[in-house]
């Protein structure tokens, strides 16, 4: 089927970038002609809404409203395009934040609710943005024709030129995003008042305190709030207000810190006031001591600039037990390792990573780590104690970690004529051995290996009595080694020699049996010293 294997650091890759792409984001720029039509029917509904929104609240004010009110009133304010109206929606609004669906696709029915949410809550705010949906399979000329090539598709329309969504999937991530794209980098708080106002309903954020808003300094801090698609960015002029938000605030008259919603809530900016150099604060400090890995923030913890990353394989009740000791740890290596939790029982997230350790059928806790730059991974083979996780996390750090690899279990060779060598053995039985050893690299999806297979065990019977000759194959989807890292094409049929182990020769997969035995006597000088079946 596949001639070659994906390396570990492909398959990584491949891993990541599947999970990147749980949605997609189609970017379709095209400059686009407004026109003056009408939009009667639209005003209307916003009407209707403005006017709900007039009448007595039932159970009195503040009462968050269920998910089926909310879908309700997005009902009302998220246009549904289709034929008819896509292009006079698109062309006659100054910003259109457009969702491609399709009625069968699973992660759409995912977004669906929050883009719903998230449309409320743009309408609350004032936010000058027309939310939209289309039904991809039901109109799928004007989908197409706006750059709907997938689903969901989320993009936004300036002025009828389009550009991709960069954002991320919760309701709040989707408002973070329109605001910012819309005209709203950066929430300016005057009071302490409004500074209560704002903690009720923020628990992530940047806050920058200017004793005038001006200046190189603060046009650097504007500028890493547009660049930023994820944090809600905040300025204030008075060192009051600046400490509702961050207590921790020393009396300055210029400061930049974040904020998060967990025991490691407030990191101070000790840097430059330089775009990047923010921006890469934000990189390294943004995430929970402890993140827990979801389809829909993916791609944050994909794009984190923190390259190791320990993630840790438990179901809900033994990461409970275990939570305090990893944020122990995670405060340790703060800005050097990021942890993810990863729920061992959800299947889409946790059995890719675990196969690639060969651990796809584990219910217990694992600890792994992988360096996302070297492409190498790390197992704790330990119990994950907080000293065993500590130890691990420094060795891995240091980069004095072995790298871990794949194996089986150790089998029974007493009565094989062709030897199974697994990953724990391949040092001893393979390296470390005295005796020349032809080893078939094959893997079970491997159309031609059975075939090469066949000629190995014909082999084995042939030179059976030979001495200082062993036949042996190995497995290399489930065993792993580093001396067999860059054998990439299967079957492959190597010869080690007595004494030259370290320059094993390659033979032809290719050629038939009489051809192997001539290579095999050519390399080894076998003598017929015992009678052999014809081959």
């Amino acid at each position: 089927m596949f001639p070659t294997k994906p390396t570990f650091k492909f398959t990584y890759f491949t891993l990541t970038l599947l999970l990147l792409l749980t949605f997609n984001h189609v970017s379709y720029g095209s400059e686009v002609v407004s026109d003056n039509d009408d939009f009667d029917g639209i005003e209307e509904l916003l009407a209707v809404d403005d006017e709900l929104e007039l009448e007595p609240k039932v159970s009195g004010g503040g009462v968050k409203l269920s998910e089926a009110e909310v879908l309700t009133k997005a009902q009302r304010i998220v246009i549904e395009l289709n034929n008819d109206n896509t292009e006079r929606v698109i062309n006659g609004n100054e910003f259109v934040l457009v969702l491609g669906y399709a009625p069968w696709c699973a992660r759409s029915a995912e977004l669906m609710p929050q883009f719903a949410e998230a449309a409320s809550l743009l309408k609350e705010l004032g936010t000058p943005l027309l939310m939209a949906k289309i039904d991809g399979d039901r109109y799928p000329k004007p989908a197409s024709v706006i750059g709907i090539k997938g689903f969901p598709t989320l993009l936004l329309f300036i002025n009828g030129t389009s550009q991709q969504y960069s954002g991320g999937f919760t309701a709040d991530d989707l408002v973070l995003w329109a605001r910012k794209k819309t005209g709203t980098p950066v929430i300016r708080i005057s009071s302490v008042t409004e500074a209560d106002e704002f903690l009720k309903k923020h628990h992530i954020f940047v806050v920058g305190l200017f004793d005038k808003f001006e200046g190189h300094e603060y046009e650097e801090f504007v500028r890493a709030a547009k660049s930023d698609n994820e944090t809600q960015f905040v300025e204030v002029s008075k060192f009051e207000v600046a400490q509702v938000l961050y207590p921790d605030i020393k009396i300055t008259d210029r400061f930049l810190g974040l904020v998060k919603s967990e025991p490691e809530r407030y990191t101070a900016y000790d840097r430059a006031f330089i775009t990047n150099e923010i921006l890469e604060f934000l990189g390294y400090n943004k995430f929970p001591l402890v993140t827990k890995l979801t389809e829909m923030n993916a791609i944050k913890v994909y794009s984190s600039p923190v390259k190791l990353q320990v993630l840790v394989f438990a179901n809900v009740d033994d990461l409970k037990n275990l939570l305090d000791t990893l944020q122990d740890v995670a405060r340790t290596f703060k800005s050097k390792i990021m942890f993810i939790h990863v729920d061992i029982n959800d299947e889409n997230l946790a059995k890719p990573f675990l196969s690639l350790l060969g651990l796809e059928e584990s219910k217990n806790t694992v600890v792994a780590a992988f360096n996302n730059g070297m492409s190498s991974k790390y197992l704790l083979e330990s119990q994950p104690t907080r000293s065993n996780i500590e130890e691990f996390c420094k060795n891995l750090v240091q980069g004095s970690l072995s790298p871990y690899f794949k194996s089986q279990p150790i089998p029974d060779n007493t009565e094989a004529s062709v030897h199974v060598i697994v990953g724990k053995t391949f040092d001893d039985a393979i390296l470390s051995s005295k005796e020349n050893v032809l080893l078939e690299v094959f893997t079970p999806w491997c159309i031609n290996c059975e075939a090469t297979s066949k000629q190995v065990e014909k082999l084995a019977k042939h030179y059976k009595g030979t001495n200082n000759l062993i036949f042996a194959r190995i497995d290399a989807s489930v065993n792993e080694h580093p001396k067999l890292q860059d054998v990439n094409d299967y079957p492959t049929l190597l010869l080690y020699r007595e004494g030259e182990k370290t320059n094993p020769i390659k033979l032809s997969t290719k050629s038939n049996l009489k051809e192997l035995a001539a290579s095999i006597n050519k390399h080894l000088e076998v003598q017929n010293e015992v009678a052999k079946d014809e081959l």
